[in-house]
């Protein structure tokens, strides 16, 4: 029986992995310890199909070390001791073991003297938070290291190379594919390769040749074989983007229908990252000060619709949409430290005053730093009068108030208080 794309494209070694170049790329963690040939016990952890069988089978390929592969759900104590067995003979082994969060307690009471002596080289791999699934035991015998989803120009990468790869890709096959399916491909499955990779072979053994004996994979058939639609049916691949600018300039305007309309459109496609991702962004740019409770319940409805997946996700989302759209709006916060890293990156940031210096060292008083320093808590209103800002730009003012919401007028009023005091 022939293995799935998805599985014959494994990488075989540390440069084949796609992606995760904070963990393989030059000088990071993971290639380190392959380079150093100084393997240690791991977790990897984030959402499906995001490279962390692949991490493990190209650290065993770039090392030759053994390689095994085990589910802790499934399989026993006794399919340890094998492997313990096997790597007591080759000196030894890296042992993948998928869902480690199920690893029980008898199991885990096996391993961990293998873990200890560098026998057992465990490569755990898990989709749940590690700090709150895992026990302390294994934790703290491993480094844990967070995988993360692919980008689309990763997945681009990778779905060209299993269409090209003769091997084990679809390379000695005549398959072509539009630009258009192919940034479907790369959109729609959030990052999950091993997704989008098993929906390509099927797109390419499911679909009969043109009358040149050439199989052509139209947006249609990714639409179909991914069983998710495309924003639109766009020849530049922009439209992806156009939406996404409308949906934050919608709710932006306080169009609270066509927010609506713009976040289904995402959420058909299984746009649910990029939603949850531009919520955010929307909820500290654009409504801000002009209703902070609203920014507070967005992280809320992200966090629940990341939880829940779609289609159940849609539901938080549709409530932090409806409430930011018809929010009072303001980018007073935004504009305040853009003006304020505008001027640092024109150079003007000056020395910090030597009163707000550290001082918590010996001969920093020689020094003069901190020694003229006005502590707040020790005057009335627990506020004092004193130069904060270089002297350079010493009256500068980056915070202007955007006066439509109540909590940002009271920030005015306090702040013209504080004018006033100087």
């Amino acid at each position: 029986m022939k293995k799935p794309l998805a599985y014959r494209m494994r990488p075989k070694n540390i440069d084949e992995v796609v992606g995760q170049r904070h963990l393989v790329g030059p000088n990071k963690i993971i290639r380190r310890m392959v380079e150093a040939k100084m393997l240690s016990s791991m977790i990897l952890y984030g959402p499906p199909g995001t490279g962390k069988t692949s991490i493990a089978s190209a650290i065993s390929g770039s090392t030759k070390s053994a390689f095994r592969q085990l589910n802790a759900a499934t399989d026993t104590k006794k399919d340890l001791q094998i492997v313990v067995e096997e790597a007591k003979f080759s000196g030894q082994v890296v042992l993948l073991l998928d869902e480690i969060h199920r690893l029980d307690k008898p199991k885990q009471d096996f391993l961990l003297p293998h873990l200890e002596s560098g026998l057992v080289i465990l490569i755990g791999a898990t989709t749940e938070n590690p700090y709150i699934s895992i026990s302390p035991a294994i934790r703290s015998r491993t480094q844990i290291f967070e995988v993360k989803p692919l980008s689309i120009d990763d997945m681009v990468i990778a779905i060209k190379r299993a269409m090209t790869d003769e091997v084990n890709g679809l390379g000695t096959m005549a398959v072509e594919m539009d630009d258009n399916a192919l940034l479907h491909f790369a959109r729609s499955s959030m990052g999950d390769l091993r997704g989008s990779l098993n929906a390509l072979e099927l797109a390419a053994l499911s679909t009969p040749a043109n009358e040149d004996g050439v199989v052509m994979i139209s947006l249609e058939v990714a639409e179909e074989c991914l069983q998710r639609k495309a924003l639109v049916h766009d020849k530049n691949g922009d439209a992806h983007y156009d939406v996404i600018s409308a949906f934050q300039k919608s709710i932006r305007g306080s169009d609270v229908d066509a927010s609506l309309h713009y976040l289904g459109r995402l959420l058909e496609a299984g746009e649910l990252i990029v939603v949850c991702r531009r919520l955010l962004v929307i909820a500290y740019e654009d409504i801000s000060f002009g209703n902070p409770a609203a920014a507070a319940r967005t992280v809320s409805a992200v966090q629940a619709a990341e939880k829940l997946g779609l289609p159940e996700g849609r539901i938080p989302l549709a409530h932090a949409v409806i409430d930011l759209a018809l929010s009072p709006k303001s980018n007073s916060a935004i504009e305040a430290i853009d003006a304020a890293m505008g001027d640092i990156q024109e150079g003007n940031a000056g020395e910090v005053p030597a009163h707000l210096k550290d001082s918590h060292y010996k001969g920093a008083e020689a020094l003069g730093r901190g020694v003229s320093y006005k502590f707040p808590h020790a005057y009335e209103g627990h506020w004092v009068a004193q130069q904060y800002l270089p002297d350079s730009i010493k009256n500068a003012h980056y915070f202007k108030p955007v006066l439509t919401g109540k909590y940002e007028q009271a920030l005015a009023g306090q702040l013209e208080k504080l004018t006033k005091g100087k």
